[in-house]
């Protein structure tokens, strides 16, 4: 299966220039309200997070059935958030319940060092979506005391809702080495077996690909996504089982509510619309995918609908071999003005297909159904939520992408957001050297991330064909770093071509230019702030960056293309020649979409783990010991807005768009009224 998803490619791109602020804040208080007035944008700040408001521009705009249909759309989006949860890992919930009870009825000194500990903890769990951080995937370290946390759990927390022993539970939480990792893709491994997340039950990665390779039918030119929506497990005689993710079956409680308000949005919806929330509601309703597919097909053909969405089970980022997805939902309307970039793009699409620098072959020799459009997003649930998507492109599957096309957005809103909390961080001036640099990212930089991310998703995940002979999923673990790597060569490449500048996207490839520093020093210097001391890359996203800058850097070096620099004690890079880099870009894009045409796993499990995965210690110590003098939080999320519908004599008259939640008090509000799974499912 294909990853599309630019759920924190782009995001991490964007998030060196333009998510950092000093504001700090934590619990809310009178104070945090009167810095909310002052800095809006940023609503709470914890270890390495700060959590964001964004707004939606327009909503006040749109026509009255929109506005209702959005609202419904909304609804379904907020269900999900428990699938996520248990997906995650099997005690999530059990552990977010219990800890959200002792919050709420906590009667000591909430000042206290150990409760305040706690209430960190609570939040990064919120922010999560689990006990394993959202991006490296290791286990989050509690800085509270186990005896208190006993104390707590005796008092405050039913026992009858309590689902597993307490030993179990303080063991889970207090033992760094008991599900140390959501997600464990080292070379070598039993991947399945490593992995904490609740794909899999009770077999090894040995038994699940002997599972899959004899259901799949090698010789169905339209394959279904085997396994997208099931847990696989032993049943009681040993016999190794899917548990199907639909109504009637696992998580069935959840998805019952997620229809509910899918048929809701149904009754309002216009055609093409309709038709496609039924199909969607069908395919909850019997868990077959190829109603998941004819769902995808209606999907991706409606190009006239102002308001759109994704709901079900999408990107399978959260499964180390990349076949079960995880629970997501967007609500979104077109931002009209924003959408001429990415009409542009996608009246090209054959120009760039065809002068692709990669083996003819593997070119696709019409490009279909290729469609790209600016949004502004009004609600986001699952794996989008409370970390954020900057771009989307759907669906996944090769064949329909192939036959049908592909549908790609970018988040206006989302990426606006994280501009207006930018404030004067001095992340450019400590980590690139030259002023040049500086001054091309400060002049062109939100216009650079907004175009690689629309090429990225628009084309680049669109691009290429397999070759006769593969089916897609040849390159298993390796597939997400490798696909998010093509995406984005392909970005770097065009970005860089006069081509840009004839048909009016960039006014210089100055805008290139600011892209290709920022992007090289990301890759090879700046994104280890995010990894602990010692630690290897293991997030796919990540590796995809520093195979690329890494990879240019080796096959550069005898013409000085990508250098290091040592000025006052401190590391630099500097691109000295940026043609030469974007030729670099493009042998590479040759080589990656030649692995992913003809399932070369070998070649891509070198290509990784030769690039991707390995830090320099002393680098890696230089970087975090330069960055957290900055001050800066490294991850943000997002609050959503809500929607209250306004009623006259029984009948909808209008959608008020209120923004009345601070962080604290939309995930235990979510908790409250959106909750609907069993702690142990």
């Amino acid at each position: 299966m294909q990853k599309t998803r630019a759920f924190l490619i782009a995001i991490i791109m964007t998030l060196t220039l333009s998510t950092f602020s000093s504001c700090r804040q934590t619990t809310p208080t009178v104070e945090q309200e009167q810095t909310s007035e002052q800095m809006p944008w940023i609503l709470d700040k914890f270890d390495d997070i700060k959590v964001l408001r964004y707004e939606v521009p327009g909503f006040e705009n749109l026509p009255l059935n929109q506005k209702e249909l959005i609202y419904y759309l909304a609804q379904a989006t907020k269900c999900g958030r428990d699938i996520l949860f248990d997906q995650n890992f099997k005690y999530n919930l059990t552990i977010r319940r219990t800890l959200e009870s002792i919050y709420t009825k906590y009667e000591g000194d909430r000042t206290s060092a150990e409760f305040k500990a706690m209430e960190k903890y609570l939040k990064k769990v919120w922010f999560a979506n689990g006990i394993h951080h959202h991006y490296s995937n290791d286990k989050f370290r509690a800085e509270f005391p186990r005896a208190w946390f006993s104390q707590q759990v005796d008092k405050y927390v039913d026992p009858q809702e309590l689902k597993i022993e307490k030993e179990l539970l303080y063991n889970i939480i207090f033992d760094e080495k008991l599900y140390s990792t959501r997600l464990n893709q080292k070379d070598g491994v039993d991947m399945v077996t490593e992995s904490a997340c609740n794909y899999y039950e009770g077999v090894t990665m040995k038994e699940v690909d002997k599972f899959y390779t004899e259901l799949i039918d090698q010789n169905d030119p339209r394959p279904i996504s085997y396994g997208l929506n099931s847990k696989l497990m032993k049943d009681e005689k040993g016999n190794i089982v899917e548990r199907t993710w639909k109504l009637g079956g696992m998580y069935s409680s959840a998805i019952q509510q997620i229809v509910f308000w899918l048929e809701k949005a149904a009754a309002v919806a216009e055609e093409p619309q309709k038709s496609i929330i039924n199909a969607l509601i069908n395919y909850y309703r019997t868990g077959d995918l190829r109603e998941f597919d004819r769902y995808n097909i209606l999907w991706v053909g409606d190009n006239v609908s102002n308001v759109d969405f994704v709901n079900g089970f999408i990107e399978d980022y959260g499964d180390p071999l990349g076949r079960k997805a995880s629970w997501e939902g967007t609500v979104n309307f077109m931002d009209s003005v924003a959408c001429r970039r990415t009409q542009i793009i996608s009246e090209n699409a054959q120009w760039f297909e065809d002068n692709a620098p990669i083996d003819p072959a593997f070119r696709k020799k019409e490009v279909k159904g290729v469609s790209a459009k600016v949004i502004t997003v009004a609600m986001l649930g699952g794996d989008c939520y409370p970390s954020t998507p900057i771009g989307i492109n759907l669906p996944n599957a090769d064949w329909i992408r192939k036959e049908y096309g592909s549908k790609s957005v970018t988040i206006d809103n989302i990426t606006y957001a994280y501009d207006k909390a930018a404030q004067g961080n001095g992340f450019n001036e400590e980590f690139m050297l030259r002023e040049e640099d500086r001054e091309r990212i400060k002049k062109h930089g939100k216009l650079a991330d907004d175009l690689h991310t629309d090429l990225h998703e628009c084309l680049g995940h669109g691009s290429g064909q397999l070759a006769p002979g593969t089916k897609g999923g040849e390159l298993k673990n390796y597939t997400s770093t490798l696909e998010e790597a093509r995406a984005d060569l392909f970005g770097l490449y065009y970005l860089g071509d006069p081509k840009m500048v004839e048909i009016g996207l960039i006014p210089s490839l100055d805008v290139a230019w600011a892209q290709y520093a920022d992007y090289i020093m990301n890759g090879m210097m700046t994104q280890f702030s995010r990894i602990e001391l010692g630690k290897d890359v293991e997030e796919s996203h990540m590796r995809n960056r520093k195979l690329i800058a890494e990879w240019c850097y080796e096959k550069g070096k005898k013409d000085n293309v990508i250098e290091w620099v040592k000025k006052d004690g401190k590391s630099y890079l500097v691109v000295n020649d940026f043609h030469a880099l974007r030729k670099l870009f493009g042998e590479l894009l040759k080589e990656v979409q030649r692995i992913k045409s003809k399932g070369d796993y070998e070649a891509g499990r070198k290509l990784v783990e030769n690039y991707a995965v390995k830090i320099d210690p002393e680098l890696h110590k230089e970087v975090l010991e330069r960055y957290n003098k900055l001050g800066i939080e490294p991850y943000s999320g997002f609050v959503n807005p809500d929607y209250e519908l306004v009623m006259q004599d029984g009948k909808v008259t209008d959608v008020k768009l209120v923004y009345k939640y601070n962080y604290t008090e939309q995930m235990l509000d979510y908790s409250k009224n959106y909750s609907f799974l069993p702690s142990i499912n």
